[in-house]
């Protein structure tokens, strides 16, 4: 989905996540089931308990040394629009490296002091990019280009959340850190998801229980989430997203070192280098012509092909069909001409050929025909009046919801 674009989108969004918000117990179903004896030898908890323990945990103050390594399986044109040709060089726009989580792996160093101090630094080869949030302002630097991103933060700290006034308008957007990924899954685990407590483990050297998320109902691309808590303070240590056609994880994020003492002070200082480029960034300008945001607009564009042809893209309507994890979102796109005719007309651009070759097998239904462009984890339905079925689950269940709601 495309990042909002209006004036609420303040660099705070960038800044490292220091503190997991409260998490509504009740609405999760729960399985009484019990850490076995896989790794470290802990108390017994259960996944109420384990999850009330996450929630209390207001740890303020971290450093240490994280790892994710995302595979989605992308068409190589996704790739592309998202950055997968590397974090570091190019431009200092935060935009651009926070997309590019999106593919491949990365090593990040990350330190926080409270909801007004976080660092964040790309160390993918010898060069770095870092993210700096230090009160009002947030800074970025890419030492390879020698480029600066100035933001103001008016907003930090001003917003608060529904976990009981704790502070977290930083990181709304980056979901680098296990904390934030932890949050957000379960934010969204209900009714239904089975919710048990798996194996413990060590994790960065500390021992950890297993929080283990599972679809109950079918048709779903997930197989499963778990998510590594810090036996001693409820910090989430580490998170896989699972497959539910098995293979290594489709998201894994964890750190590989981490201390709870409070971060030397100079750690969130900085200073333009001499001879460096600075970018002001003032409500989003600064972002320049083909920085994330087009790479999102285009990637949003696709479904309908509204914005690669001149077609009416962002007046479709969207309808969500279903729940839970097996969650799909119909959207109709306006489009007046078939993707047919568009593969065959000479005048279509060459991006949005480049595009329709990208995608998968062509599927037929009592819907008609469509073509499918499929990821590990999202898989889309594009049927040739111009309809897009998206969502977590298999090109079966998206045919079955396109023959249902056609």
């Amino acid at each position: 989905m495309a990042p909002n674009t209006k004036t609420s989108r303040k660099a705070a969004r960038y800044a490292v996540p220091v503190a997991v918000a409260g998490v509504a117990a009740a609405t999760v179903a729960m399985v009484p089931a019990f850490a076995n004896a896989g790794g470290p030898d802990l108390p017994k908890v259960t996944a109420q308990q384990l999850i009330e323990k996450v929630a209390a945990s207001d740890v303020q103050q971290l450093s240490g040394t994280a790892r994710i390594t995302t595979d989605l399986g992308l068409p190589k044109i996704a790739s592309g629009l998202l950055g997968g040709g590397g974090v570091t060089g190019g431009s200092a726009n935060p935009e651009d490296k926070v997309a590019q989580l999106a593919n491949g792996s990365h090593t990040l160093r990350v330190a926080a002091d409270g909801p007004d101090r976080q660092r964040l630094t790309f160390l993918d080869g010898k060069d770095e990019y870092s993210l700096i949030h230090s009160g009002d302002d947030v800074w970025g630097y890419d030492s390879k280009s020698n480029e600066v991103f100035h933001e103001k933060n008016a907003e930090a700290g001003q917003g608060k959340g529904k976990d009981g006034g704790k502070e977290h308008k930083t990181g709304d957007r980056l979901a680098a850190s296990p904390q934030k990924l932890a949050e957000e899954i379960l934010k969204a685990a209900g009714p239904t998801t089975d919710v048990s407590v798996g194996d413990t483990a060590q994790v960065a050297g500390r021992d950890a229980y297993q929080l283990v998320l599972k679809p109950k109902q079918t048709g779903s691309t997930v197989g499963s989430v778990q998510i590594a808590v810090d036996a001693k303070n409820g910090v989430p240590l580490r998170v896989q997203l699972l497959s539910a056609q098995g293979g290594k994880p489709i998201v894994d994020a964890g750190f590989t070192k981490v201390d709870f003492a409070k971060p030397a002070a100079d750690t969130f200082s900085f200073t333009a280098p001499k001879g460096a480029k600075v970018t002001e960034g003032v409500d989003g300008a600064g972002r320049g012509k083909g920085g994330a945001d087009d790479r999102w607009k285009a990637l949003e564009s696709f479904p309908g092909l509204g914005g690669l042809t001149g077609g009416a893209g962002d007046k479709g309507d969207v309808k969500v069909l279903g729940e839970g994890w097996s969650t799909i979102a119909r959207i109709d796109s306006g489009m007046n001409r078939n993707l047919k005719d568009l593969e065959n007309d000479k005048n279509t651009p060459k991006e949005a050929k480049q595009f329709l070759d990208s995608l998968g097998d062509k599927v037929t239904g009592k819907f008609g025909e469509g073509r499918v462009l499929s990821t590990r984890l999202v898989n889309a339905l594009i049927t040739d009046d111009g309809k897009v079925y998206v969502g977590a689950v298999t090109k079966d269940a998206l045919v079955k919801a396109a023959d249902a709601n056609k």
